[in-house]
């Protein structure tokens, strides 16, 4: 038993020792301090305390955050024994390893899981396993995922409604013509640039829902430059549509939806805390906070196309053909395809589309958050970051390369 627990403790804080990338710029003599309702999103330098405490920062969006209750019964994440030798290569570097990855990566939490087992889970930047991370983008699967349940539930008819039939404050909005499916793929053709600059229009539609409400804020939104359906554009609006839309057609918040339906359905250890704005309204598209293993549990269940691999039942949680349809490009219109949607990656229903013949999908937020998830080989990989940019190119084609060499040692890619 002391032999086990060295063993996990070793792999936990394996190159803590070390100078994590960029220390001094992300507030390590300041004890990583956390920032205010004004300065958490943009500030680097209190970045790693505010993604690690944005949950509890007063003020943010004029609202709090609200609580997805733990499971009683958590999904075990069992360690292996012994990290496995991940090796890859990038452009003119051969042999790398998960220790080069992190000596050059502003990764906070990284954890790998096969089979339900715990291969890899490092931290750095003082962070550890009690930790809850924010999610940024990645909660607009979350999100996505309630939706699917709803469908399946009866809740919401149609995924071809529009969303204004669940909303009626969307009623006379562009989104409120939209329909769901529409805005599951962001294809409203609704005009919105997202470029984290400060001076976009995410930054101006922020600024309203803070001052108002979620449902004010998008009625800002008034140019539509695409029909809906013909194209797709990331615009995080469109998820706070579909939560809109959730509570709409349920009566529940988000949070309060989805807390026996998926968070403690999944087998979650630890609660999470899920933002909303001064009406209560859940902020759809990001601020979802949880640990890093339950990130593992919930890509788990992904991996295992909605089901819970301990659950001796096998009870589905998410829908399995709202799943399939979600995240497997064969499934989608050409305009949403790998290659079409962007230049690499397609877009399912709020989830990236891998490109190549086999299911691989990803979640994917700002500032280097990531979850990775192949089905075949119930291999999931989970990454928290305070990356210095919100589109970090070199950590995502990085983190890209470490995934294939995480493929290939259990399969091929």
């Amino acid at each position: 038993m002391r032999k086990r627990l060295l063993t996990l403790l070793l792999a936990i804080y394996a190159g803590s020792l070390a100078a994590a990338p960029d220390e001094g710029n992300l507030g390590k003599a300041q004890g990583y301090p956390v920032g205010s309702a004004s300065t958490w999103f943009y500030d680097e330098s209190v970045r790693v305390g505010s993604f690690t405490a944005q949950g509890e920062i007063p003020g943010i969006f004029s609202g709090k955050a609200n609580v997805l209750a733990a499971s009683d019964i958590p999904m075990a994440l069992p360690l292996r024994n012994g990290e496995p030798s991940f090796r890859w290569s990038m452009d003119q570097k051969k042999d790398l390893t998960v220790d080069d990855y992190l000596a050059r990566q502003r990764v906070m939490g990284l954890l790998i899981v096969k089979d339900g087992v715990i291969q890899v889970e490092r931290y750095q930047y003082d962070r550890g396993p009690a930790n809850r991370f924010l999610s940024n983008s990645m909660a607009k699967t979350i999100t996505s995922m309630a939706i699917g349940i709803a469908l399946q539930e009866g809740k919401i008819h149609s995924l071809d409604d529009h969303a204004e039939r669940y909303a009626p404050q969307l009623g006379g909005t562009l989104y409120g013509g939209t329909t769901i499916r529409n805005l599951l793929r962001m294809s409203s053709g609704v005009r919105f640039t997202e470029n984290y600059d400060g001076k976009d229009d995410r930054k101006r539609y922020d600024d309203a829902l803070t001052r108002t409400d979620i449902v004010s804020a998008a009625k800002l939104l008034t140019e539509r430059e695409a029909p809906q359906g013909t194209r797709f554009s990331y615009s995080s609006p469109e998820t706070d549509m579909l939560g809109v839309v959730l509570q709409g057609a349920t009566g529940m918040s988000l949070s309060d939806y989805l807390t026996p339906r998926l968070w403690q359905a999944i087998g979650a250890e630890t609660s999470a805390l899920w933002r909303a704005d001064r009406t209560g309204m859940v902020r759809a598209s990001g601020s979802f906070n949880a640990t890093l293993r339950d990130y593992a549990r919930l890509g788990i269940v992904l991996a295992n196309d909605g089901v819970r691999p301990d659950d001796p039942q096998q009870k589905q949680i998410i829908p399995r053909e709202y799943l399939l349809e979600a995240t497997d490009w064969h499934r989608v219109p050409e305009a949403f395809q790998p290659g079409k949607a962007t230049s690499s990656y397609g877009y399912g229903y709020q989830v990236w589309l891998s490109p190549g013949e086999k299911r691989r999908f990803a979640l994917v937020g700002v500032y280097g958050q990531m979850i990775f998830v192949d089905p075949e080989l119930r291999l999931v990989m989970v990454q928290t970051s305070a990356a210095a940019e919100a589109k970090p190119a070199m950590m995502f084609k990085e983190a890209n390369a470490l995934w294939r060499g995480v493929v290939q040692e259990y399969g091929s890619w």
